[in-house]
């Protein structure tokens, strides 16, 4: 299985890729890689669809970032912990017929890293969209996994896609069918190896499961402590426009108020505590922390170490 010193040196890439797509950092004694899974191209009203186009519009010029449409990274982490190894969330998988084909990569780029699937002792899943759990729905990988595999999920997250509710999220045309018909193909092709928790759950050591609730009512963050360094990986509870502009809507939040006092929260204590930070939606490596700005945030992206 993969440690910092057999993944800072990973290698060549494949001449098709020429920026390998991983980022390898010890937190105390836990390995984590962080591994994007690609992009995901989508309207930029999402990132705050409760402000009119002109509110969000000097956001985006002053980011020189396009004013209709923005690449969303797409970061997993696999974590290894004592005799642990763990994989955090999963990733888009095929695409959904939803014009995605950017994403998607995890598999391939674990295999590039020298990260055998059958040797990951426990999956987190942060919450049940699809983005987060299609990889593991790619042909061929179940039978790849071990069979006493754990994945762990919230139990309100698994309970809300038995009837999900999207009548608060605003999302492109086509994306609630195919989130609705993941999460129920993943969790009947995988609930003999999902173990629920409540609110707090330790994975291995120093690697604990925290629900949050707000993007979907059981969405959980994911907390590594060791050795006086810690690492939050936030999901979906963080994204790029969230650190100015925290009050704004994401289009996939189920309960966007609920969603956004999480976010506030969140960033309220990593501003305190000076951790890194990891997110799903933030660009690739997504390593940073967190400064407190007055009302609002300023994300202060780690110095890569080569």
């Amino acid at each position: 299985m993969f440690t910092l010193e057999n993944t800072v040196a990973p290698p060549p890439p494949a001449l098709d890729e020429l920026v390998p797509s991983r980022y390898a950092l010890k937190v105390g004694d836990i390995d984590v890689l962080v591994v994007s899974d690609g992009v995901l191209p989508l309207p930029t009203q999402m990132l705050g669809h409760n402000v009119s186009a002109a509110e969000r519009a000097p956001w985006f010029k002053e980011m020189y970032l396009p004013p209709d449409a923005l690449d969303w990274a797409l970061n997993v982490m696999v974590v290894r912990s004592g005799d642990r190894n763990i994989l955090i969330d999963a990733g888009l998988g095929m695409d959904p017929d939803l014009n995605l084909p950017r994403a998607g990569q995890l598999i391939r780029r674990l295999g590039a890293s020298g990260i055998n699937l059958g040797e990951i002792t426990d999956v987190v899943i942060t919450h049940l969209h699809m983005d987060h759990i299609g990889g593991l729905l790619v042909d061929g990988v179940k039978e790849q996994l071990h069979p006493e595999l754990r994945i762990h999920v919230a139990a309100a997250e698994v309970e809300f896609w038995k009837a999900p509710d999207f009548s608060r999220t605003n999302m492109p045309p086509g994306f609630p069918d195919a989130l609705r018909a993941t999460a129920t193909h993943f969790l009947a092709e995988y609930g003999s190896y999902v173990r629920t928790f409540d609110e707090v759950h330790e994975i291995a050591p120093g690697v604990t499961a925290h629900r949050t609730g707000g993007h979907t009512p059981g969405h959980s963050v994911v907390r590594l402590n060791s050795n006086g360094e810690a690492l939050t990986f936030a999901g979906d509870a963080i994204f790029a426009v969230g650190f100015e502009q925290p009050n704004w809507h994401n289009g996939f939040e189920h309960d966007p108020e609920g969603a956004a006092q999480v976010r506030i929260t969140l960033l309220n204590e990593l501003a305190g505590t000076g951790e890194m930070l990891v997110a799903t939606h933030l660009p690739f490596p997504s390593v940073g922390r967190v400064s407190a700005d007055g009302d609002v945030y300023r994300w202060v992206p780690v110095f890569w170490d080569f």
